[in-house]
C-alpha cells in the first residue's frame, strides 16, 4: 500500500481498511505492540506523577529551610548586638578597674594585700 499521493508526493492518510483474515496476525501484532505502549505510557505517567510529587515536597522542604535560616539569622544578630554590647562594658570595666588600681597605689598594694590575705587565711587554719 503506497501512502504517498504519486502525482504531488504529499503524504496521503491511511483509510481503514478491511484486513483479510491473513492479515490477522498482522493486526493482533500491531495491537499487541499499541497495547504495550499504551502500558508503558501509563507506567511513565505514574513515575512522571511520583517526580513531580518529589519536586513538590522539595520545594515545600526548601522553602521551610528557608524560613528556618532567616530566623536563625535574626537570632545570630541579636546576639552578636549582645556580644558587642557585653565587649563594651568588659572593656570599661577593665579600664575602671586599672584606674581604681592606679589610684590606690600601682600593683604593689595589690600585692601586699593579696600577700597579707594569703597570711591571715593560713593563721586561721
Amino acid at each position: 500500500m503506497n501512502i504517498f499521493n504519486d502525482k504531488n508526493g504529499k503524504y496521503r492518510p491511511v483509510v481503514n481498511q478491511d484486513f483479510s483474515d491473513d492479515d490477522s496476525e498482522e493486526d493482533d501484532f500491531i495491537q499487541d505492540h499499541v497495547r504495550k505502549q499504551q502500558l508503558q505510557m501509563a507506567r511513565q505517567d505514574e513515575g512522571l506523577e511520583m517526580l513531580a510529587q518529589s519536586a513538590q515536597r522539595l520545594g515545600q522542604m526548601s522553602s521551610t529551610i528557608t524560613q528556618e535560616l532567616d530566623y536563625q539569622n535574626k537570632m545570630l544578630d541579636d546576639i552578636d548586638e549582645g556580644l558587642d554590647t557585653a565587649t563594651d562594658n568588659l572593656d570599661l570595666v577593665t579600664r575602671k578597674t586599672k584606674e581604681l588600681v592606679q589610684k590606690a597605689g600601682g600593683k604593689q598594694n595589690c600585692l601586699i594585700i593579696v600577700v597579707l590575705t594569703c597570711i591571715v587565711l593560713l593563721l586561721i587554719w
